[in-house]
């Protein structure tokens, strides 16, 4: 063999070991079969991460409307003796969006709440002479329902109410897993250059599920997609704009929060990219940062064994 014909082939072992490689780190079965060298049927053994799933039997929960004084919210608790784990609705979504969450951790030995925030399904609107704090209207709820100390675990919009009850009340919350935390109510001029030169012109024109959800499920689950994209359609059902945060959102202040938080970013998000998410677990002392493959901005629901698996991984390490 000339030494021409030897460099070719050494550089194709070299691809197929660093490809075979990188899959591993991955965790994608199958990847390392993926090279010049593989054959078409090899190629069929190449697992598929966004195979659709599907929606398990949820567990019976009490429901009702919380009064809580100045606004009422809609939620639903399952009981039991468990740790509880609350769920906090992006933007997008309300207190329905959870169904690939609410068996899977109650299986796992938690008691889960969520609710609608002001302006969303069953839940009192907006009124513009009194919005209101989103993390004193969680504070209070939690007190009438009689949670003392709960993991957080929140999508987009939700973890910025997380963020903002970690910092008024961090003697209350056990863990927080933050999903696809979007940087617009950081107000520190660098990032916010930062993220102003993500989205596009007229980007809030387009389709709410095409901005959150990604390609890749798209694609692979129009089924899903139409569920999801019903699940918003419900979603707002009065005015929900002008709820205020009880504190100003700096890098400054996101340093005090030692609350053992992981940030999750789905690397095909539109708003809230692994770059934008990093930033936060930059400043957060006792964070985590994990980038989730083919998802967008709904990780919750695009990867939902993925996501779980997260969840209970990580609170299992911050037990009460």
């Amino acid at each position: 063999m000339g030494s021409k014909a030897r460099a070719q082939n050494w550089q194709m072992s070299r691809r197929g070991l660093v490809e075979a490689s990188a899959a591993a780190a991955l965790g994608i079965a199958g990847a390392a079969l993926i090279g010049p060298t593989a054959s078409r049927a090899a190629t069929k053994k190449i697992a598929d991460p966004m195979k659709p799933v599907p929606f398990p039997p949820q567990v019976p929960v009490k429901e009702g409307l919380a009064d809580l004084g100045d606004t009422k919210l809609w939620y639903w608790d399952t009981g039991g003796n468990g740790t509880p784990i609350v769920l906090l609705h992006p933007a997008s979504g309300t207190s329905l969006v959870w169904t690939y969450q609410q068996p899977v951790f109650v299986k796992a030995g938690h008691r889960v709440v969520a609710y609608s925030r002001r302006g969303y399904y069953k839940s009192d609107p907006v009124p513009k002479d009194n919005p209101g704090y989103g993390s004193e209207d969680m504070h209070h709820l939690m007190d009438f329902i009689g949670l003392k100390k709960f993991h957080i675990v929140a999508s987009a919009a939700g973890a910025s109410f997380a963020l903002d009850y970690a910092l008024s009340h961090p003697d209350r919350v056990l863990s927080m897993v933050l999903s696809s935390a979007a940087g617009g109510n950081v107000s520190d001029a660098d990032f916010a250059k930062m993220n102003s030169a993500l989205p596009p012109p007229h980007y809030d024109e387009m389709p709410t599920w095409f901005k959150e959800l990604g390609p890749s499920y798209r694609a692979a689950n129009p089924e899903g997609t139409k569920v999801w994209a019903d699940l918003n359609s419900k979603a707002i059902t009065g005015n929900r704009l002008g709820t205020k945060y009880a504190n100003e959102f700096t890098w400054a202040k996101f340093e005090t929060i030692h609350v053992p938080t992981l940030l999750v970013a789905g690397d095909a998000d539109l708003d809230a990219p692994p770059s934008i998410v990093r930033e936060y677990a930059k400043h957060i002392p006792n964070s985590e940062f994990v980038a989730v493959a083919e998802s967008g901005h709904s990780v919750y629901w695009e990867q939902p064994d993925v996501f779980n698996r997260l969840v209970l991984d990580f609170v299992g390490k911050h037990k009460a």
